[in-house]
């Protein structure tokens, strides 16, 4: 009897365990920095603790020696900043693509990008922003973006990648990973803004018949986001208007391709009933590398 009562109390004992654990885990994942580029290597790791560490949340323009940017802010953080350098059979775009994907599969927000000129000058971000002075490269070849999570109990992360290629031609992946003390405002950033989540951006092709560019990591994470009850997925159709093509036909052809879409999602586990289609076709222009072209961008969002 007493081995049995003993039993019930240790089994009692580690579910209170593994209860209590468990919210700490989920912020300790958001804690972590992103994982990294598979095909990089690590070339140097420093701490970041800072009452007033600047981020950039637009363009950057120097004048008068002086950093100019539309919005900025110098915010109390903590956390750490990661020099990689990217293997020479792999790119800085691939390399983008892979932290926005681990940004997004953390329910993360963008919060601005850039890329090439519309960044401003290298020297700018590598020796007065950055302050990485192997990152000055080329102005027409860098891009930077700058992300934010919370989790339930209202703490924040930022997480900033900029990518450059220098002058011998090597390329290179700065990425920040910093908690926001409680209090100080995020430019753009609100908690709210944690019920949306993405977007994932698909690149399409066709006109009768579609193909789109979704992996399958993508995927799952799209039935994972709309598995929460109440959720609802809005695709937007974006499209480029072709040489004589009218305003009509190339938001029709959007039309098409977020229908198709829709039939994807739904035979991969998503509720017709959740999904909304927005076809906007050229109708907006939305700055950043990899949102230009035929594309769907994938928003879920959270009751």
């Amino acid at each position: 009897m007493i081995d049995r009562v003993l039993f019930i109390n240790l089994r009692f004992l580690t579910a209170l365990a593994l209860f209590a654990v468990a919210p700490l885990s989920m912020a300790s994942e958001l804690a972590e920095p992103l994982s990294a580029f598979p095909q990089s290597r690590l070339q140097s790791t420093e701490s970041v603790r800072s009452s007033g560490h600047l981020v950039l949340f637009s363009p950057v323009r120097e004048i008068r020696g002086e950093i100019r940017s539309e919005t900025m802010a110098r915010l109390p953080v903590s956390g750490q900043g990661q020099l990689f350098e990217i293997n020479r059979d792999a790119s800085r775009e691939a390399a983008r693509e892979h932290y926005r994907r681990e940004l997004q599969a953390r329910g993360g927000q963008l919060l601005f990008e850039c890329s090439g000129m519309s960044c401003g000058r290298s020297n700018v971000w590598a020796n007065q922003i950055l302050q990485q002075s192997g990152l000055l490269g080329r102005d027409t070849s860098q891009d930077y973006f700058v992300g934010a999570t919370a989790d339930d109990e209202g703490r924040r992360w930022l997480t900033l990648v900029y990518t450059v290629t220098r002058g011998n031609m090597r390329e290179y992946v700065w990425v920040e990973h910093l908690e926001v003390e409680v209090g100080a405002d995020i430019p753009g950033f609100q908690l709210v803004a944690a019920r949306v989540l993405g977007p994932v951006v698909v690149p399409w092709q066709g006109g009768v018949t579609f193909r789109f560019d979704l992996s399958t990591a993508d995927r799952r994470g799209l039935v994972d986001w709309a598995s929460e009850e109440g959720s609802e997925v809005v695709l937007a159709a974006f499209s480029v208007l072709g040489t004589d093509e009218s305003l009509d036909a190339a938001i029709d052809r959007a039309v098409k391709a977020a229908d198709s879409l829709t039939e994807v999602l739904s035979k991969s586990g998503i509720s017709r009933s959740q999904i909304r289609t927005l076809a906007i076709g050229p109708g907006v222009q939305v700055t950043g590398p990899n949102r230009r072209g035929d594309r769907i961008e994938v928003l879920v969002i959270k009751r």
